[in-house]
């Protein structure tokens, strides 16, 4: 089992989903977290810190990338010269790989400190992660990890210039090599989406596009309640709610 968070944004995070999300992880104990970017509102030390002891009090392997959050917006200097220092500091490099039992992440850096929203994504970045994709183990599940997403559907007609340009160019690549699905964050929405319907990339098997809500902020879409997901080893995918009354995270349509 993998749990998909993102958009921690810790500096506004609330106590009930941290404490359930920490339940949770007791009770099902998963292979590994993954966090998709935003794990700070603001990029600043004592909000990096608190999320690190967060994510180490788990007690369960995790896997991070920056989002555009994770840089500061109105340090200059430090957004110019020193972006992700901070995340750095506490997370190590941007990009990394790491092999589970079932499954093999690959971290992808999609922030640019140039843009505030926009998710980018480079030819030599595509080369690169082609490259793993094709040295990676078969028999594990092929997952990519990045903050902006590379489909946004019918979610909000002006975060479409948040999804990198050259994403249909990227998977048309990546998915020659049994990617079995990118996970994002940055709209605050839980969805899924099969990339090979959609892009018309003329595989014959699904890539999904899996967007995860904040899992622990107050900062919701609308409405929409705190929420993760989670990925079996079979591929099942599953939406998980906060419930305010019950202090837990539901299964959706979970009566």
């Amino acid at each position: 089992m993998l749990i998909h968070l993102s958009d921690l944004h810790f500096g506004t995070e609330r106590a009930g989903p941290i404490a359930a999300i920490q339940q949770f992880c007791f009770e099902y104990k998963p292979e590994v977290v993954v966090i998709s970017g935003d794990l700070t509102q603001r990029a600043r030390l004592r909000e990096f810190f608190a999320c690190k002891q967060f994510l180490d009090a788990l007690d369960v392997p995790y896997f991070v990338v920056p989002g555009n959050h994770d840089i500061p917006l109105y340090h200059l200097w430090k957004r110019v010269f020193q972006p992700f220092g901070y995340y750095q500091l506490f997370f190590g490099p941007l990009e990394q790989n790491l092999e589970t039992e079932h499954f093999y992440l690959i971290g992808l850096n999609t922030v640019r400190p140039r843009y505030h929203t926009k998710g980018e994504v480079s030819e030599k970045q595509i080369d690169q992660v082609d490259q793993i994709l094709q040295q990676a183990p078969k028999n594990k599940m092929k997952i990519i990890v990045s903050h902006q997403p590379f489909y946004t559907g019918h979610l909000d007609h002006h975060h479409v210039k948040d999804c990198p340009v050259l994403a249909q160019s990227a998977l048309e690549r990546w998915g020659q090599h049994d990617l079995f699905a990118l996970l994002h964050g940055h709209l605050h929405v839980a969805e899924a989406y099969d990339l090979n319907q959609l892009y018309q990339l003329g595989l014959s098997h699904p890539v999904y596009e899996i967007h995860a809500g904040t899992a622990t902020s107050h900062r919701h879409y609308k409405k929409t309640p705190n929420s993760f997901n989670v990925i079996h080893n079979s591929g099942q995918i599953q939406h998980y709610f906060y419930d305010e009354k019950r202090q837990q995270f539901l299964l959706e349509n979970d009566e």
